[in-house]
């Protein structure tokens, strides 16, 4: 299906339908899944627009289009998610308006998030490949970048975020971050939450236990031009 196809309105209730039919399948809560609604590129109107129809998370992935985007809508009850990778030079910027970063994959990142001193949520970015340039903590280390975590008086560690990987298939590297978070807890207890799944994958993911979605084209259809 174009990811075009029907209005705003038509393609958020769509996908609501849908995350909401994969929870009953899997046997799940469909109010324990939160859908945030990836607006990349877009403007800061189609967040207004996404407001309106009750979208209350959104996620961004760029400081540049995300700071003056949000700054726009301060008017608006969001809760922005800063989804992409992070500089640690841009985390003040950041946290002007996000209130959750996904994208934690770094000790560097972690003291400066802390340093900060501003209550925030954070994910750790779990990397499912041997690409380091990926981004994300490789498995190995997930343990201590939590520690760190939990080291800060202003962090909250809220679980894991992941991408599934090109070429896998999606619920196999899904049940990979699963397992992963079962380890996770085992340090951090209270950080159950799993941040994975997209447009094309979300019901796998819901399938393994997803308690957040990152959805962008299937609802705001396709991304104009970066520019």
């Amino acid at each position: 299906m174009n990811e075009d196809s029907g209005t705003l309105e038509e393609r958020l209730s769509r996908v609501r339908s849908q995350v909401a039919d994969a929870a009953v399948e899997a046997g799940r809560d469909p109010s324990a899944i939160t859908t945030i609604v990836v607006t990349k590129f877009h403007p800061a109107s189609l967040v207004r627009e996404l407001a309106a129809l009750g979208v209350t998370d959104v996620g961004e992935n760029r400081q540049q289009d995300a700071g003056p985007k949000a700054a726009q809508l301060r008017d608006l009850a969001l809760t922005w998610h800063f989804i992409g990778q992070l500089q640690s030079n841009k985390v003040r910027a950041v946290l002007e308006y996000a209130s959750v970063v996904q994208s934690v994959d770094r000790a560097s990142l972690v003291d400066a998030l802390g340093a900060a001193r501003i209550p925030l949520q954070v994910f750790l970015q779990l990397n499912l490949t041997d690409d380091p340039g990926r981004g994300g903590v490789a498995p190995d280390g997930l343990e201590q970048l939590a520690e760190r975590v939990l080291a800060s008086d202003a962090l909250t560690l809220r679980g894991l975020m992941a991408v599934a990987p090109l070429g896998e298939e999606p619920r196999a590297a899904f049940a990979r971050v699963r397992e992963a978070s079962e380890r996770l807890r085992r340090v951090a207890p209270d950080a159950d939450a799993l941040s994975m799944g997209m447009s094309g994958d979300f019901r796998e993911a819901v399938a393994e236990g997803a308690t957040h979605l990152r959805i962008g084209t299937a609802i705001t259809g396709n991304r104009p031009d970066a520019g």
